[in-house]
């Protein structure tokens, strides 16, 4: 079995903002392989993560970004469970990041369930008539459609989007690291974003 020095003990705590005690753990479980090691409690956090989601958050903050010498401004509303956690950095950093997403991105809902029904319906109708004329199994038609919404909830949802930053990660993905990392739920409920002339 490999040794696991503190040093490497550190190097993953840093990465991954996880407790000493789990880095060493999951160090020991990936025979000091950081990468694995860094996976193993990827998964664990998400599984905390998942766990903590039902939880009220009633706290948090406003994000804000303006873009472009004054030309786009997003204010956004991230909560947390505690005003403890939403004055560290590292949170305050997440708004930061999710207010200069929506700048750049310009989603136009928080999470797919704000899409309202019509909107979808006019879609699964647009991608049902681009079927036409092919034949197609109706069940077949049906996967297509659904595969065709997840391009479209890439498109207009914040939480299904890809980071700017790092596109292998969605803006979800990033707030349910978070969430681990500091130990409360995390919500986004609501974002404005201004672009000069364009009306409401």
């Amino acid at each position: 079995m490999a040794e696991i020095s503190a040093a490497i003990v550190k190097q993953l705590r840093d990465a991954t903002g996880a407790g000493m005690m789990e880095c060493k753990a999951a160090l020991v479980e990936a025979n000091g392989n950081l990468d694995e090691a860094t996976t193993i409690l990827r998964k664990r956090g998400l599984a905390q993560a998942t766990k903590k989601a039902g939880r009220s958050t009633h706290d948090g903050l406003i994000g804000s970004y303006i873009h472009m010498g004054g030309k786009i401004g997003v204010l956004v509303e991230v909560n947390c469970e505690s005003d403890f956690v939403a004055r560290t950095d590292d949170f305050q950093a997440l708004a930061r990041e999710v207010a200069m997403h929506i700048a750049a991105a310009s989603p136009q809902y928080v999470k797919r369930e704000d899409v309202p029904a019509e909107i979808l319906d006019r879609e699964k109708g647009i991608y049902r008539g681009q079927m036409e004329g092919q034949n197609k199994p109706p069940q077949v038609i049906e996967k297509i459609v659904e595969g065709k919404l997840g391009s479209f909830y890439e498109q207009v949802c914040l939480m299904d989007q890809p980071s700017i930053r790092d596109p292998k990660v969605t803006i979800g993905q990033a707030v349910q690291a978070a969430i681990s990392k500091l130990g409360e739920n995390i919500s986004i409920a609501r974002f404005v974003r201004f672009k000069l002339g364009e009306g409401a």
